[in-house]
């Protein structure tokens, strides 16, 4: 019988997906587990929430009960409910990335918690019965480096010698503005570059995206700074090991993936003081980190790497390096394991 179900109610591909299927795709090689919602990539197929609420009625064989780990607001409404009102025989596992408090209903939510996993030590600071901190991991299997960068990315098929980019919605909180501004200052001292904006902008955040192509057409630079948008996750690594740097320029991150996945790659990354960068970053080894809404310096951090190809070169396999000494997903994994197996224990 089941002894694991981990939730996913959101259709879209975000980050939480993103962690929760990397996760997912080596426990699946360690527990008896379902996948409850929607799919996620080379993961099992999912049940419905009324058959994992149904296989819940017993405890597994060998278990006093069943884990629910959840990472959303409505995943968590689930599994209290089956816990509290159907009297399943069930706890309830939550992961939390914010780095600042939750609202009133979240709070609620989080509170009925059996154990929470904290992605870092100041994510741990906002959350109560937090059992453990472990950072998320990148599959370094599925993100790798290729044999040669230069024709990775030429095989992407979006013109110049090589290429940057950003990852995620297009919206003022990710930081897009900022790498627009930052590309616009670089790119006329670099002909052979061209930058991405890979993501795509909710319906309110439209005329943002707008803006910002305006403001690349009047610099000049539209066929230099594309808007591809959302890339289907199966192609993210090629972009990864296409690139030759990953810029992020959030004005709020939790935690923040992509950084990773690009070290993974072989791309090392300039990004603002977010999320769990600096910690990625190697002290300086595999990325740069620079103060919030600083163009200037990114615009400088970036000029210098790509100035110096022996550098660039040099952290490229640090961040090979450190990607999968102290980031990868086999990490994480272990320390959720730990968390599931004291609650088995001693509940």
């Amino acid at each position: 019988m089941t002894e694991l179900f981990v939730t996913n109610f959101n259709p879209n591909f975000t980050g939480v997906s993103a962690t929760a299927a990397g996760v997912l795709g080596v426990q699946q090689r360690q527990f008896d587990l379902a996948l409850v919602g929607e799919p996620l990539p080379d993961c099992p197929a999912p049940v419905s929430r009324k058959a994992a609420i149904t296989a819940s009625k017993t405890p597994p064989q060998g278990r006093p009960f069943a884990i629910w780990h959840v990472r959303r607001n409505p995943e968590m409404r689930v599994a209290i409910w089956a816990r509290d009102v159907l009297r399943r025989p069930i706890r309830i596992v939550f992961t939390s990335a914010a780095q600042r408090f939750h609202s009133a209903y979240p709070r609620w939510l989080i509170n009925r918690m059996d154990a929470v996993i904290a992605t870092t030590p100041e994510a741990a600071k906002y959350v109560p019965h937090v059992r453990a901190v472990v950072p998320h991991g990148v599959d370094t299997k599925r993100f790798s480096p290729g044999q040669d960068r230069r024709a990775d990315w030429a095989a992407l098929g979006y013109g110049g010698r090589f290429g940057l980019a950003t990852v995620g919605r297009v919206r003022p909180e990710k930081g897009t503005d900022l790498f627009i501004d930052t590309m616009i200052r670089i790119l006329p001292q670099h002909p052979d570059g061209v930058a991405l904006v890979v993501g795509r902008a909710a319906r309110e955040h439209r005329a943002f995206e707008q803006e910002l192509k305006a403001r690349v057409t009047s610099a000049g630079l539209s066929d230099r700074i594309l808007f591809i948008g959302e890339l289907p996750p199966e192609k993210l690594p090629a972009l990864m090991r296409g690139i030759s740097l990953l810029v992020a320029l959030p004005r709020y991150e939790g935690y923040g993936m992509t950084p990773l996945e690009a070290m993974a790659s072989g791309a090392p990354f300039v990004a603002s003081e977010a999320g769990y960068y600096r910690a990625f970053s190697g002290a300086g080894t595999a990325g740069r980190v620079v103060a919030q809404e600083d163009v200037a310096a990114a615009a400088c951090e970036i000029g210098t790497l790509l100035a110096d190809a022996a550098l660039l070169s040099e952290m490229s396999d640090a961040a090979v390096a450190r990607a999968r000494e102290h980031h990868s997903i086999e990490t994480e994994v272990a320390g959720i394991a730990q968390v599931y197996e004291a609650l088995w224990q001693n509940g």
